[in-house]
């Protein structure tokens, strides 16, 4: 009991910090934005969910963010598996160049697309200098250029977070199988995925939850033609200042979120009982 006091001692600065200065704020925000009442978010929120111009946001902001969830897990459990298995004096290092990205400021990787994906960027040049094409193709503010700048922000998290979840998977289980004459891949499948299925799964809602929140990227590289919700929200709240219509914005937003976490904890749940 003193045991649990003590530590219920040290949580109550930082829960009340919590509380003060992230939970109220944010509550206040969604549901009582500055001189507007709940009912007026409500009828923007409906108003909202019926508009087809901003069901077309909405919808463009699940799709990419289940683009780029899917790319940064495709791409970076491989990536992760091969890490946290290397028996190599290098491991370490080369861990940390895969989360390095995570340093450097999201503006600044997200300049570095707009250089190689202008239409005289390094691709556009490519192109035209190979003859494949006359013209160098408008790659910016495209859906596609949104997903390569997300992807590349978002998969060195996915990387990481991976990693954990495959390091404490027992490596003598992998080399149990291949001794009962599995193959490398028939191991990696039954029992590398299924055992890091949690870490796959919070790697997943945690890429989803910040491209759909993401604001530097969709703006720089999608522009006024592709928006997403946070854009939209920044151009409520800044532009327009219809703060009704930012509080609906929000609460779509977070919706979405709880809504991917609490069915990726599911899966997570019946890959684990499984």
């Amino acid at each position: 009991m003193r045991a649990r006091s003590s530590l219920l001692l040290l949580l109550l600065p930082g829960l009340a910090f919590l509380l003060v200065g992230f939970l109220l704020p944010a509550v206040a925000m969604l549901f009582a934005p500055p001189g507007v009442t709940f009912p007026q978010v409500l009828e923007r929120l409906g108003a909202m969910l019926t508009d087809p111009y901003d069901l077309g946001i909405i919808w463009r902001t699940v799709r990419i963010g289940l683009i780029v969830t899917a790319l940064c897990v495709v791409l970076g459990f491989p990536i992760a598996s091969l890490l946290a298995r290397s028996q190599s004096r290098w491991a370490g290092v080369l861990l940390a160049l895969a989360i390095f990205p995570l340093l450097l400021s999201n503006v600044v990787r997200t300049f570095g697309w707009l250089v190689v994906l202008g239409s005289n960027g390094v691709i556009g040049q490519l192109l035209t200098g190979l003859g494949i094409v006359e013209e160098a193709p408008q790659l910016l503010y495209t859906e596609l250029a949104i997903v390569l700048g997300l992807t590349q922000l978002f998969l060195p998290l996915a990387v990481i977070t991976c990693y954990s979840a495959v390091a404490q998977v027992d490596p003598g289980l992998d080399e149990a199988a291949r001794g009962l004459g599995a193959s490398r891949t028939r191991a990696f499948w039954s029992i590398l995925v299924p055992l890091s299925l949690p870490g796959i799964v919070v790697a997943a809602t945690l890429v989803f939850a910040g491209s759909v929140t993401a604001y530097t990227t969709p703006y720089l590289l999608g522009g006024s033609s592709q928006r997403m919700l946070s854009t939209q929200l920044f151009s409520y709240a800044s532009v327009t200042v219809d703060w009704a219509a930012a509080s609906a914005t929000a609460i779509v937003m977070t919706v979405l979120v709880f809504l991917v976490s609490g069915i990726s904890t599911l899966v997570g749940r019946k890959g684990a009982t499984s």
